[in-house]
């Protein structure tokens, strides 16, 4: 695991987003720390987009605020902060993905060697010559990952990383996060498989019904739930 700065980077307060009489969000709350690795955990439905969008500023939330070290950050100037890389998204479909690449790199002012290292580190040569349409589900998620990780942005918030990898291209790019975290940056993920998100995160946010049930290490859930052995979905399923 990396070490973990011990001051929150980011900090989401009584975060709440209705539609109409539904609040898909509540009162929801977390902090992320530099370095480390923290999931939103939770099944389809539980929230954790909405949380993401209204914390980056994509969508309006009806009450809280978001610290960036420790300073009110108003959603006009989180894009400079946060860079967000949403669930089910193909940008720039009819360019040749190493277009997308070179264009991305160009405007954050990325060596040929960084690029380089990111494109082979995510496993996307092979495809490098192919149009983004034309990509599978997860050459399209390695895509996306390149373009986050070839950003400047400390702290990426991602949407289901790992959807459309199978287990070994799912132990790939945890490695690939996890030395990156190392590196000082930091990521907050939004995963719905508990064995994935077992194995990545430094700590959870527990999310139903748009509510943090719990958070925290894996020890401090065993510790609150009275579990010394339990898994991640054992412990979900008792706060949740």
């Amino acid at each position: 695991m990396s070490a973990i700065g011990p001051y929150p980077l980011l900090r989401v307060d009584g975060l709440t987003k209705r539609y109409s009489a539904e609040r898909a969000i509540d009162d929801a709350a977390f902090s992320a720390f530099p370095g480390e690795i923290l999931g939103i955990i939770g099944p389809n439905g539980a929230g954790k987009t909405t949380l993401m969008e209204a914390a980056v500023g994509l969508v309006s939330a009806d009450s809280g605020e978001v610290l960036w070290r420790g300073e009110p950050l108003p959603a006009s100037r989180r894009r400079n902060a946060l860079f967000y890389l949403p669930d089910g998204v193909r940008p720039y479909q009819d360019q040749v993905t190493a277009d997308v690449i070179s264009f991305f790199a160009g405007v954050y002012r990325r060596s040929v060697a960084e690029i380089d290292a990111i494109v082979s580190s995510v496993g996307l040569k092979s495809v490098l010559h192919k149009r983004v349409g034309a990509l599978s589900k997860g050459y399209n998620r390695r895509l996306l990952l390149s373009l986050g990780l070839l950003t400047p942005h400390e702290l990426l918030l991602m949407d289901e990383p790992f959807d459309g990898f199978d287990l070994r291209q799912t132990r790939n790019i945890i490695a690939v996060l996890r030395h990156h975290a190392e590196g000082g940056r930091t990521f907050v993920l939004a995963i719905h498989e508990l064995a994935d998100a077992e194995r990545i995160c430094d700590r959870f946010v527990l999310l139903a019904g748009g509510q943090v049930r719990g958070s925290g290490t894996l020890e401090e859930l065993r510790e609150a739930t009275s579990m010394p052995s339990g898994s991640l979905e054992d412990i979900f399923l008792a706060l949740t």
